[in-house]
């Protein structure tokens, strides 16, 4: 029962703070929404603080759980793609308002060292990924393309909310088949 209540706070607090933000989201908003009272809440994370960091590590495992997934079931050759793939899925189905993340640097920035750097790392993580799929579809990790590829993932997750996710992400797409057409030397 405990470990429902407390991920029953974990999604409710990432469903307010994606919505409304970290800072406007109060603890009685999200133990109303979450129908619970504030002692659970705390006997849980001790602090607002606590709850966001958990939130985050909550969110980015389960995004890198879906990327790892689609690098595991991805064909020979397709790891770069796979991933891209699931970028786009995870941005498509949870990002429609940009990246949580980039949202809590942003307003963290001032106020918290240790918000700031957690999202600033799972961030990173991102192109740690991307580096191990290039490599594992035999392309060099030393020629920047895995920094190229980052930045076209992330420009997906600011470009959705203006364009939507179907041109978005398909132009996401289309640049990335041409960024590794062009390693491989050949067209996209």
């Amino acid at each position: 029962m405990a470990s429902t209540k407390r991920a029953q706070l974990l999604r409710t607090a990432e469903a307010l703070f994606y919505t409304h933000g970290f800072h406007a989201t109060g603890i009685d908003t999200i133990v109303a929404h979450a129908g619970v009272v504030r002692m659970t809440l705390y006997n849980h994370f001790g602090s607002k603080e606590s709850l966001v960091a958990a939130v985050l590590e909550d969110r980015h495992a389960r995004f890198t759980a879906h990327l790892d997934a689609a690098l595991a079931a991805s064909a020979l050759g397709g790891a770069t793609r796979a991933l891209v793939a699931a970028h786009g899925e995870w941005v498509r189905e949870t990002g429609a308002s940009g990246c949580i993340l980039v949202k809590a640097m942003g307003e963290f920035a001032e106020h918290s060292a240790e918000i700031y750097e957690q999202a600033r790392t799972a961030k990173t993580d991102l192109r740690a990924r991307i580096r191990r799929a290039l490599a594992a579809d035999g392309f060099p990790t030393d020629t920047g393309l895995d920094l190229r590829i980052y930045l076209a993932l992330e420009g997906a997750n600011s470009a959705v909310p203006v364009m939507g996710a179907d041109a978005a992400l398909g132009e996401t797409d289309r640049l990335v088949a041409t960024l590794l057409a062009d390693a491989r030397g050949g067209t996209a």
